[in-house]
């Protein structure tokens, strides 16, 4: 049987399949000339790696246009499984000092197919990271939509065997290929990598922006992280933050690369663009920017002649804004209000008489006119209370940016709405982790104030949930939040819930003790408030029975709360986000053992109680 010439890419890899249809010979000369570089996968908000993806390299040499048609070759020579192993080994030995260096992960391509394989073994890649000093958490196996994953015993016995050794699983390319929602579905995999192709404009592209955001959206739902692959410009990258994606990795942040000593466990171009876009950002200035039309322009002395062929040039048009010398709008010339004359015997020519015909002056509407920074709302209660409908004119610094369709402006406010819901936390309503994480980036950034940060964290919530119930576990978290709000209602302070039982408060311009006093408040108001949950007995005796994480009944005392308090100083900081999480979720511990249950600590000196 002819097997089609695309089967194999170009004739180069049809040659290649020629010259090692010998297996044993195309494995030897796999482990001689492939190589690995390495791209790194940050974290969106922070800029902090959270692993490097190993790409191979040196296919070229072998006569194969890409590594997919090596792997084909591969596999028709039944020598996948040996092969997976040798890239294994190379992509984790030229990768394991790094990954010690940064503590980060390594995301290797598993050919979807050497699953189904009878001697595919996959406690060879625990041989391979421990050779390596390395352990599975250290290793991300990616299976790709572009090979179907068969339903098979064989592949399940594969998964379990990774899923129980603690692998993380990454689905690769998704949207592209074979079956993603249902890999999605049946595999569960821990992160979600959206192909370049949907990433590939989407800053300008409002159909990919909604199709990723409802792909971010679902797998949130389904607790897997979103990684944007093919990250190439700021407005990719912004558009892909914007839209909520967790992990970023593409050439904006760094080419792959063999040279480790280039690569690093930050990458400060994620923070730069960050802080620009927060200082850039004012009101529902962003959100109207991407839905602005920039239409032609007439200038209140241009003649009537070139009215006309403005609208002869953009037939679709059915108005166009109107500037006065300094670029102000002063309002609209409709193609309705003019077009008597036009279709008049005569009309045009009176028109276009300098001394007996009307000028464009006579001709402009009225039109809703605002600046980008003002508010969505305003603007709509501006075009909705107008005598009669009125294009909405955008400008800036006074003068004219763009026209803002009424339907433009209720996607604005829906856009805001959403992006409001899915920053909240849906129990409490307070914000969730995104607002969270820009409100410790902005503590960085504003070296000008003191803060207090408190994490506050329920004690023994899981027992209490456990043997209450989970409708008392979540109207205990509610009579949190709502104790949070009767305490900490204050402009400078920031409330935020971090999801389950953790939460966060933020105090801007109060003394460490000012913040303290605060605190305690909350902590003692809610382990009064709290014991109306149990009944007589349990509150004389004062503690439940429950099962324990170890799986034994034991005795826990009431539910109560703990907090850790971070001061931030005034003046020049060099912590980093994560630095900064990384301290509080230190101190936290100390708290829960403190009589009490509050800890602070000084950034940048040792924890204290």
């Amino acid at each position: 049987m002819t097997v089609p010439l695309q089967k194999f890419g170009t004739d180069a890899d049809l040659d290649a399949r020629g010259r090692y249809a010998d297996g044993p010979m195309l494995a030897a000369e796999i482990q001689r000339q492939i190589y690995y570089a390495y791209q790194p996968i940050v974290c969106i908000r922070s800029g902090r790696c959270f692993g490097f993806e190993a790409l191979a390299r040196g296919q070229e040499q072998l006569g194969f246009s890409s590594v997919g048609a090596l792997l084909d070759q591969v596999h028709r020579t039944a020598m996948l499984p040996r092969v997976d192993m040798i890239l294994q080994e190379k992509a984790v030995s030229g990768a394991a000092d790094l990954l010690q260096r940064t503590r980060t992960r390594l995301f290797f391509n598993l050919d979807n197919r050497v699953l189904q394989l009878p001697d595919y073994a996959p406690h060879r890649t625990t041989e391979i990271l421990s050779d390596h000093g390395l352990d599975p958490a250290a290793l991300c196996l990616e299976i790709s939509e572009r090979h179907a994953v068969p339903d098979a015993v064989r592949v399940s016995e594969a998964m379990r065997f990774y899923r129980h050794h603690a692998y993380l699983f990454a689905l690769d390319d998704f949207g592209t290929g074979f079956s993603g929602l249902q890999l999605l579905y049946d595999h569960h995999p821990d992160i979600l990598k959206i192909d370049r192709f949907f990433i590939s404009g989407i800053g300008e592209d409002e159909r990919k922006r909604l199709f990723v955001s409802t792909i971010v959206n679902l797998a949130h739902i389904l607790g897997i992280t979103v990684v944007a692959e093919g990250v190439e410009t700021e407005s990719e990258f912004r558009a892909c933050k914007r839209i909520g994606c967790d992990l970023a990795q593409g050439y904006f942040i760094a080419r792959p690369t063999a040279d480790l000593a280039t690569l690093h466990e930050y990458y400060p171009i994620v923070t730069e663009t960050n802080r620009r876009e927060r200082r850039e950002r004012r009101g529902d200035e962003r959100l109207m920017r991407d839905e602005l039309v920039r239409l032609p322009t007439l200038s209140l002395s241009d003649p009537m002649s070139t009215v006309f062929e403005t609208f002869r040039a953009h037939v679709n048009c059915g108005f166009f804004p109107v500037l006065d010398g300094r670029s102000y709008p002063v309002g609209v010339v409709r193609e309705s209000d003019i077009k008597p004359y036009i279709y008049s015997p005569f009309g045009k020519e009176l028109l276009q008489n300098k001394v007996s015909g009307r000028s464009l002056r006579h001709f402009i509407s009225s039109a809703t006119a605002c600046d980008v920074n003002t508010d969505a709302e305003m603007i709509l209660a501006m075009y909705a209370h107008a005598l009669e409908p009125a294009p909405i004119l955008v400008t800036e610094n006074f003068r004219y940016l763009g026209v803002l369709r009424p339907e433009s402006l209720l996607k604005v406010i829906n856009e805001k709405n959403l992006i409001c819901a899915r920053d909240q936390n849906p129990l409490t309503r307070l914000p969730g982790n995104n607002p969270i994480a820009d409100y410790l980036a902005e503590v960085i950034d504003d070296e000008d104030s003191e803060y207090a940060l408190v994490y506050f964290d329920l004690d023994h919530f899981k027992p209490f949930n456990d043997a209450l119930g989970f409708r008392q576990g979540d109207r205990a978290i509610l009579m949190f939040a709502d104790v949070m709000r009767m305490k900490l209602s204050q402009p400078t302070i920031f409330l935020g819930h971090i999801g389950g039982d953790d939460f966060f408060a933020g105090f801007r311009g109060l003394t460490i003790d000012q913040a303290e006093a605060l605190v305690l408040e909350v902590l003692s108001m809610f382990r009064d408030n709290i014991e109306s949950f149990y009944d007589v007995e349990t509150r004389a005796q004062g503690f439940i029975v429950a099962v324990g994480r170890d799986g034994l009944l034991a005795q826990f005392p009431l539910l109560s709360c703990s907090a850790a308090v971070v001061q931030v100083p005034s003046g020049p900081r060099e912590a980093s986000l994560d630095h900064l999480v990384s301290v509080i979720a230190d101190i936290k511990k100390a708290a829960k053992a403190s009589p009490n249950h509050l800890s602070r600590h000084r950034l940048g000196t040792g924890i204290g109680h």
